[in-house]
């Protein structure tokens, strides 16, 4: 493959014309009810990866709140690989996530699938997810920049940063400010993990876009047991908050079971980036002082 001219490249940076930092050099910070994303400390989106009943998504719900998460996530519309595979509730998944959200005050992000669920999806969720699958869908893209509801885009499984940059852009020209980019990992040929988790593309981002990003650590590496070093990592790199998969019982998840942590796991995750903030506090500190 032939390398690019430096021309090529920067023509590239300014095909996203509305995302980059030259349209728009400060940061740009989505409020989401009393909590921000982008600016700030990191946004800690926690949830199951499928809302299955009642007795679930508020068990989670309430699990995810005690220990410091800052929006409720699950899924009610599931696109799955197998056609044979759990889908999600539907109508009454987005019922019990807004329950759920209501009871323990957690704004609501969940995935929207189709342009003719936008409106159903909107009156029940806070942000509205486009999943991996649809990052160019473009007339779901289109229709959600023409909410007044933050959107969480999802990054393509083999999307470049241009491709990925260029889906948000058809968001903001629509009218929608409030999107938020989120890596989920990358196709690769690595076969220790479900992808790859391309931390590389966090600080990338930041250089060239206003937009905040987060990190999804449990799909981009799609094992339990990465899910802690993987969500300090991104945080490491400059990620503006991660949206962790959390089961009260993970075993018994209906989707993505073994990338699932469970409250023991979250519990000590969120201690753990609680000391994160902490010292990245001090650190700023004294580097100011010197």
């Amino acid at each position: 493959m032939a390398l690019k001219t430096a021309d090529e490249e920067r023509n590239e940076l300014h095909s996203y014309k509305l995302a980059g930092r030259d349209y728009r050099p400060e940061n740009t910070i989505i409020q989401i009810h009393h909590n921000a994303v982008g600016g700030g400390e990191p946004a800690i989106i926690a949830g199951p990866c499928s809302v299955e009943s009642e007795a679930q998504i508020i068990e989670t719900a309430r699990l995810v709140k005690e220990q410091g998460a800052h929006l409720l996530r699950g899924g009610a519309f599931k696109p799955r690989t197998s056609p044979y595979s759990f889908q999600g509730l539907g109508e009454k998944g987005l019922k019990l996530l807004r329950k759920a959200g209501d009871e323990t005050g957690l704004a609501v992000v969940t995935e929207v699938i189709d342009t003719t669920d936008i409106a159903l999806v909107a009156e029940y969720a806070d942000v509205l997810q486009i999943g991996s699958r649809n990052m160019q869908n473009f007339r779901l893209l289109k229709a959600v920049g023409r909410l007044n509801k933050p959107v969480l885009l999802k990054r393509g499984m083999a999307a470049t940063l241009t491709e990925f940059l260029l889906s948000a852009e058809y968001i903001l020209a629509e009218g929608n400010w409030q999107v938020i980019l989120c890596e989920r990992g990358i196709r690769t040929f690595a076969d220790h993990a479900r992808n790859t988790l391309d931390l590389n593309v966090v600080p990338a981002v930041k250089a060239v876009s206003h937009l905040p990003i987060i990190v999804d650590p449990s799909h981009g590496t799609g094992r339990r047991d990465l899910v802690e070093p993987m969500s300090l990592a991104a945080l490491a790199a400059g990620a503006d908050g991660l949206i962790i998969e959390v089961h009260p019982r993970p075993e018994e998840s209906r989707s993505d079971a073994g990338q699932t942590i469970g409250p023991a796991q979250f519990s000590r995750l969120m201690d753990k980036i609680r000391r994160f903030i902490e010292w990245q506090k001090a650190y700023a500190e004294a580097a100011h002082t010197y």
